[in-house]
């Protein structure tokens, strides 16, 4: 049976901030799924234990203030997270992240700020995957199309229905959903490729958009910027 029938567990964050190396975790969500329908879920509220900016709270409803009443402690909360996510992938459930270097990079930077074990060391040495990551797939196998690539855009695109935006289960409940659709879109490149190989094939894919993308704007905007082309996590 094709890996879309399968278990699939959607990863997704909402944090304080848009850079992976210093923003803190603010809510959480993993949602196990088969056949993208939900079969559990498992959410968090942290307290980042710093100020969450306003911009950050108006997006996903989290002020400092009830982080820091209802929200768990970082450090505890941050190990647990890791620890469940690794515990999927040493079973073989692929880790379905939209942006998956945004999410995985930032969950590592926080293990490493509180003295905890890395998602490599929590694997014993292997590299993070399989991850499934729409994003990168939809911009491999539909590249020239126009228009944003956010979740909720992308969602529109392949008829997903998005129903609390910003909200961690809702997002990685959507993104298991959206991988799905393009699976059934896209049997050769995307449905039938073993989740080991499409983790493969979605390194590249990244690595050349990155390219890409850092050409434009070497281009067009600024002759020194810099895209960094690792997939599905990067380090400092």
């Amino acid at each position: 049976m094709s890996w879309w029938h399968e278990p699939l567990v959607g990863f997704d964050l909402e944090t304080t901030g848009t850079d992976p190396d210093t923003s803190r975790i603010v809510t959480a969500a993993l949602v196990d799924t088969k056949g993208g329908e939900p079969v559990h879920t498992t959410t968090w509220l942290v307290d980042p234990g710093v100020p969450i900016p306003p911009e950050a709270a108006a997006i996903h409803g989290i002020s400092t203030e009830r982080a820091a009443a209802e929200g768990r402690p970082a450090p505890g909360a941050v190990g647990e997270i890791a620890e469940l996510l690794c515990r999927r992938l040493e079973t073989g459930v692929p880790v379905v992240a939209f942006n998956a270097p945004f999410d995985l990079s930032l969950l590592d930077a926080e293990l490493r700020r509180h003295g905890l074990p890395s998602l490599e060391e929590r694997l014993g040495g292997r590299p993070v995957g399989p991850v499934l990551d729409p994003l990168v797939v939809d911009r491999s196998v539909d590249r020239y199309r126009r228009g944003s690539r956010s979740l909720q855009s992308v969602c529109g695109v392949y008829g997903v229905e998005l129903a609390d935006a910003h909200e961690a289960g809702s997002d990685a409940l959507a993104a298991v959903r959206v991988a799905v659709r393009l699976a059934e879109r896209y049997p050769r490149q995307v449905g039938e490729p073993h989740p080991a190989d499409l983790h493969t094939q979605q390194v590249g894919w990244y690595a050349a958009w990155a390219e890409d993308f850092q050409a434009w704007l070497r281009r067009e905007k600024d002759p020194r910027a810099v895209v960094d082309g690792r997939w599905p996590l990067r380090r400092p």
